[in-house]
């Protein structure tokens, strides 16, 4: 048994899918976040500058919270075992986190905000504790959930591949749930209690879509808290592993310098993929509004139209892309082993995430060159071009799939190949993913800027990322080792 690692054979898949299934409720909330809160946010009055100041908090969180809490995990030597304690506080502290966030105007106007004020500096403040406490708390619960994937795996690489994606698509089944909710102009009639004085339809919409979120989350984590069970970590072993490794911060340090090549490279191709992603998951429904619609965030009613009609065209794209990721996540593993391994199907789902952002300049270059023509710039686009647009939304639900496991499952495999802990490694990997998101943030402004504004020079940065990503995986990313012996009837599906 190395580094205290206490699951010695593969648990069965029902276990498996039940921890997974927690990935549902924390994707619920994010998808609620991407189609919800910033018209919410605006209806508070925060200023722009507020606004992305909060928003960046979810990478900042990511980069510190997940190495802290996997570095814990990996130790913690209470009687409900290492991760378990991690999952139910962190899905506590979720579900305190959006009851601020949907009630913050309420509990504002009690605490003495206007009505008539555009501007409500009290339930801003509550707005943002509960925002910060959310992406912490989301941090804090995906971290050990994969870890705790990785552990019922013991080991198995194909079970650790199968229970990734099963992560996976029940983040995808979050999504759709999520967009489905957001979309839904009359759900607050289900939560009567919801819409008051202070909070109109659109908060009470936001405020009963934050309820069934801590209805789903609080379901999934206590069903599978109270049925998957952990051996607890003896102090002992805790005691042992402690005398030859070096506090957290030293460890964080140490962990880096003394990574195998396969780490770094698994570290270096993840880092590229997500500066290729980012652009399109933080601009992708603003493309369809501005470049493909036409439409303006601020102008006449009719450019104000064009651009709502455009984004709320995104948002189904969101759901067909969300729809193809959990269909893919459940065939990742036959398809890997048909195209030889992993590593191939990174490569080439990486080439699939190039060639889609590539073909957001071609499809809003047909765009422009309609309404030029037809001067039709308050008409929607015909049905080629939004047909087109769509089929690139769904088409990244292929590479999205693969983001959200395989990076996952190859950490977990390098790392227990080297004897290393499973939360401390893919708190690792979790940088990889956090730095990309904030250097993105930082440079996508000035670079649109300086070629004239718009989402098109960032997405041409990601699909550059993007392919060299791919050849990376291709040529330089070692292939995971065979396992000489695992038992019959592992594999997901049996």
């Amino acid at each position: 048994m190395e580094n205290g690692d206490i699951i010695q054979s593969p648990s069965p898949l029902r276990k498996i899918v039940t921890i997974a299934a927690i990935a549902a409720g924390i994707q619920f909330g994010w998808a609620l976040q991407l189609s919800l809160l910033t018209p919410y946010v605006q209806t508070l009055g925060v200023p722009h500058t507020w606004a992305a100041f909060i928003w960046l908090c979810g990478p900042i969180s990511g980069l510190l919270v997940q190495p802290i809490v996997g570095y814990n995990s990996d130790r913690c030597t209470s009687r409900f075992g290492r991760r378990r304690p991690f999952i139910a506080a962190g899905a506590t502290f979720v579900s305190i986190a959006v009851f601020l966030i949907g009630f913050a105007k309420d509990m504002g106007h009690h605490a003495g905000d206007s009505l008539e004020s555009p501007t409500k500096p009290r339930a801003v403040a509550i707005f943002v504790v509960g925002f910060w406490i959310l992406d912490v708390a989301n941090n804090m619960l995906q971290g050990p959930c994969r870890a705790l994937l990785a552990d019922l795996s013991a080991n198995d690489h194909k079970k650790m591949r199968t229970a990734n994606g099963w992560f996976s698509f029940f983040m995808a089944v979050g999504n759709v749930l999520g967009y489905a909710a957001g979309s839904y102009s009359h759900l607050y009639r289900i939560f009567p209690f919801t819409r008051t004085k202070a909070c109109d339809v659109y908060c009470a919409n936001l405020k009963s879509c934050f309820t069934i979120d801590i209805m789903i989350l609080l379901l999934v984590t206590v069903t599978a808290v109270t049925t998957v069970k952990e051996d607890p970590l003896t102090k002992q072993v805790q005691e042992e592993e402690t005398k030859t490794q070096a506090a957290f911060v030293g460890e964080i340090v140490t962990a880096f310098k003394t990574l195998k090549k396969p780490m770094w490279i698994l570290l270096l191709v993840t880092c590229l993929n997500w500066i290729a992603w980012f652009p399109f998951l933080l601009f992708d429904t603003d493309w369809m509004g501005t470049e493909v619609y036409g439409g303006k965030v601020k102008g006449n009613a009719n450019q104000v139209k064009m651009y709502s009609d455009g984004v709320r065209a995104g948002a189904l794209g969101l759901m067909i892309n969300s729809i193809v990721l959990g269909l893919t996540s459940l065939a990742l593993e036959p398809v890997g082993r048909l195209i030889g391994g992993v590593k191939n199907l990174w490569a080439i789902v990486n080439f699939i995430l190039c060639a889609c952002l590539a073909s957001t300049v071609l499809i809003t270059k047909i765009a422009e060159a309609w309404r030029k023509h037809n001067g039709a710039d308050l008409v929607h686009p015909p049905l080629n071009i939004k047909g087109s647009a769509l089929a690139v939304f769904g088409l990244l639900g292929i590479p999205l799939a693969v983001t959200f496991s395989i990076p996952f499952a190859l950490a977990s495999i390098y790392c227990s190949n080297a004897g290393g802990g499973q939360g401390l490694s893919l708190g690792v990997l979790n940088m990889s993913i956090v730095i990309p998101q904030m250097f993105v943030s930082v440079v996508s402004g000035p670079l649109d800027a300086a070629f004239g504004g718009g989402n098109l020079p960032a997405f041409v940065l990601g699909s550059m990322a993007a392919a060299v990503s791919a050849l990376l995986a291709i040529l330089a990313l070692p292939k995971p080792p065979k396992q000489i012996c695992l038992s019959p009837g592992m594999g997901g599906g049996h």
